[in-house]
């Protein structure tokens, strides 16, 4: 009988406790490990721009809010569309007080309100929490390269400047940015929502 219980202890030391250790670990690394800031944890700047129902919007309507953010133009025909999808999925994943998405177009000189309207249409958009924007080439350009260092490369926003990226960013309610995600992968876009709950955890 002793014998018997020794195996069983054995097999608990064995196999049960690193299980339970792996499983708090996960635990503990989905929900409550901390994300990094990037940038030296300087903030979004101010901006003003228009959204699709051609309302003034700005940088307050994100305070002390957790934001998703994406370039996009609506006349993209390869990554936008689904980029546009996930991030569907992501405000899919939680209540519409929780987050707010904001998407910025790198055309703006053609995407005027009306174009962001029939492209919310077009895609079935749930507008609640989630806003097209659209102003001047020159400010979302600085926005997206000194803001939310979406790219590395130099550029004025002139006529020939042009900015294309797969990427979602993360914000926290302190409008740090906290990470990047491909969203055109599944797995990030996963990451991502479990990103935007440890924020939740966090804040």
């Amino acid at each position: 009988m002793k014998k018997t219980n020794l195996i069983w202890l054995f097999i608990g030391m064995v196999f049960i406790i690193p299980c339970l250790a792996y499983a708090g670990f996960s635990f503990y690394e989905r929900y409550f490990q901390k994300l990094p800031v990037y940038g030296n944890a300087s903030a979004i700047p101010a901006f003003a721009l228009t959204n699709q129902d051609n309302q003034t919007a700005t940088l307050e309507e994100w305070n002390n809010k957790i934001v998703v953010a994406d370039f996009f133009f609506t006349q993209c025909p390869s990554i936008c569309p689904k980029m546009t999808n996930s991030l569907k999925r992501v405000q899919q994943a939680f209540n519409p007080d929780d987050i707010l998405i904001r998407s910025f177009s790198v055309d703006p000189e053609t995407d005027d309100p009306k174009k962001l309207q029939s492209y919310v249409g077009q895609f079935g958009i749930e507008t609640t929490n989630w806003s097209l924007l659209t102003g001047d080439k020159k400010e979302i350009y600085k926005l997206a390269r000194n803001g939310f260092m979406l790219v590395a490369t130099d550029g004025d926003g002139g006529p020939n400047d042009f900015i294309h990226s797969e990427k979602l960013v993360l914000v926290d309610k302190q409008k740090q940015i906290r990470g990047y995600y491909d969203g055109t992968s599944e797995q990030e876009v996963n990451m991502l929502i479990s990103d935007i709950k440890k924020l939740q955890h966090e804040n």
